[in-house]
């Protein structure tokens, strides 16, 4: 490993003062190697980034560039990642769509954070499948042939676990397969397969499962529901006492980083969460007490739990290409007790979440709505 230390010339034909010296280099070389070959080793690996332009992924690449990694940041269209690209990352131009797009990038790839997915809850399994499953089995599949990659780090997500109540659920309960949507479905067949590449063949992922992400970069939950508190839709379901899975995106990148630099990690499954998880009321008055406004009204649950199915049901007969106001994965985001247990995380990761929702929510607010609408300074 040592042979050809880019300090240390070789001795070829030098008088023995200076052999003597160069002797001493070598032990000096040798004896601070690990310091030297760990500092080494991060500069020299490549990170690829899928999902690159999306919440986790734009806020992870320049974690990744401070942190000395060679960075390939995997986009459909170059010009939605000029930021990513003046940082420094490398652009990569390819499509999970067309998974054979992205194999050059993985030709070069030591260590892949697979961020991207397709992302709702409403619309068929079939929809979903062919990003999240079919993609992603070819892409580990090509990845396993090319025989380079050192880490495999799967976003997937607590959907997994199925719809009901949870009180620190950790990761020795079962996923279910047949979710209730088909995002948190084909995340959970994905599991699966990945399972199946690690008992099989060695193969070396780590699964993150992510609970309710939140912050900078939210394209779906928060302009939602900032649109529905705006033309007065928005409504609470219950009480709105029962805690959610919330995740600010900074810790979940915290989390990401300690994945790919434990090797315990290897082969292992870590739920993730903030440390302080909030009640559904908390989390929507936050959002009411940055525009200054009173908390929506509360339709009662057990209303809800009876009008969801036939407004489900509608919804798919008239071939509806939008969800009907409520479904059932709105129904467990909104009403669910959503605590799981973070401690395998803490202890094999030393995952320790930093940044508190009310922070983490000021900064997503403050990215999400424009200035006009805000009533906080």
């Amino acid at each position: 490993m040592y042979r050809d230390h880019p300090t240390v010339a070789k001795p070829c034909g030098q008088p023995r003062t200076q052999q003597l010296g160069y002797l001493q280099a070598v032990f000096n070389a040798v004896f601070d190697a690990d310091s030297v070959d760990e500092a080494e080793l991060m500069k020299s690996q490549r990170v690829l980034v899928t999902g690159a332009t999306g919440m986790v992924g734009r806020r992870l690449v320049p974690r990744l560039l401070e942190a000395g990694y060679q960075v390939a940041a995997l986009v459909r269209d170059p010009a939605s990642a000029s930021d990513l690209q003046a940082a420094g990352a490398e652009l990569s131009v390819g499509d999970l769509a067309s998974p054979e797009s992205v194999v050059p990038a993985l030709n070069e790839a030591d260590i892949v954070v697979h961020t991207a997915a397709h992302v709702g809850d409403w619309g068929p399994p079939e929809q979903y499948r062919a990003i999240n499953v079919d993609a992603l089995e070819k892409l580990v599949t090509a990845a396993q042939r090319i025989g380079r990659l050192q880490r495999w780090i799967q976003i997937s997500s607590l959907g997994v676990y199925g719809s009901r109540d949870h009180y620190g659920t950790d990761e020795s309960a079962s996923i279910v397969v047949q979710g209730i949507d088909g995002y948190t479905q084909t995340k959970a067949e994905a599991e699966v397969i990945l399972r199946r590449y690690v008992e099989e063949w060695q193969f070396p992922a780590v699964v993150l499962r992510p609970g309710f992400i939140y912050g900078p970069g939210d394209r779906h939950v928060l302009p939602r529901l900032i649109e529905k508190l705006h033309d007065g839709s928005l409504k609470l379901i219950g009480k709105g006492d029962r805690l959610l899975n919330n995740i600010y995106v900074d810790n979940l990148n915290d989390a990401i980083l300690l994945a790919m630099e434990k090797d315990e990690a290897i082969g292992e499954v870590f739920n993730l969460r903030d440390r302080r998880l909030v009640t559904r009321r908390e989390f929507i008055g936050a959002i009411c007490e940055y525009f200054d406004r009173p908390l929506p009204p509360s339709v009662p649950l057990a209303l809800a739990k009876v009008v969801v199915g036939p407004m489900e049901s509608m919804a798919r007969l008239r071939g509806a290409k939008t969800a009907p106001l409520l479904t059932r994965a709105r129904m467990k985001f909104m009403t669910k007790n959503l605590d799981f247990s973070i401690e395998k995380a803490e202890r094999v990761l030393g995952y320790r979440p930093a940044v508190d929702f009310r922070e983490g929510m000021l900064e997503a607010l403050r990215d999400a709505a424009p200035a006009s609408q805000s009533s906080s300074s």
